[in-house]
């Protein structure tokens, strides 16, 4: 199982996704591989957002030897799942997607945005960082076969 997280310049969002997600499965031995990609080439070969790192590093993940990378036409074909932290990026996801791979794109929190803390203080990045977490053990539980139905 190959799982994409996509945000927009892969600094902030995304790559703590993936950051959280690497470990929470090597941690429970989940045989899943996980990577990060960004809709812009904005930061393109640039180390996540330091203050990404700092509160990542801060709740025991090390994010720092990530490196962001353009979202390409070839990963719709790699990945089994592609997860994007907005619906701005689904919608992106949506229009570069070819028809037969619709299947596996969705929100990274079921049914919520993970707000982007770029132009935030510390508060945004631990709200999206509370976030992330939440929706990546709820993720590795699905793909564990775990996950508890949810009540209306």
């Amino acid at each position: 199982m190959r799982v994409l997280v996509v945000c927009t310049g892969n600094i902030c969002r995304s790559p703590t996704g993936e950051g959280v997600l690497k470990h929470l499965a090597e941690r429970a031995k989940l045989p899943v591989e996980f990577d990060s990609a960004g809709t812009h080439d904005y930061h393109v070969g640039e180390a996540p957002d330091r203050r990404a790192i700092a509160h990542a590093k801060k709740r025991g993940y090390d994010i720092s030897m990530l490196r962001a990378r353009q979202l390409v036409q070839e990963d719709f074909e790699k990945f089994d799942l592609l997860l994007a932290m907005d619906r701005g990026h689904l919608r992106i996801l949506e229009r570069m997607c070819p028809a037969g791979s619709r299947h596996k794109l969705r929100l990274f929190a079921a049914g919520e945005d993970v707000p982007d803390p770029y132009y935030g203080g510390a508060e945004h990045f631990e709200a999206a960082f509370d976030l992330i977490e939440k929706a990546a053990k709820r993720l590795l539980d699905e793909l564990r076969g775990l996950a508890v139905p949810r009540r209306s």
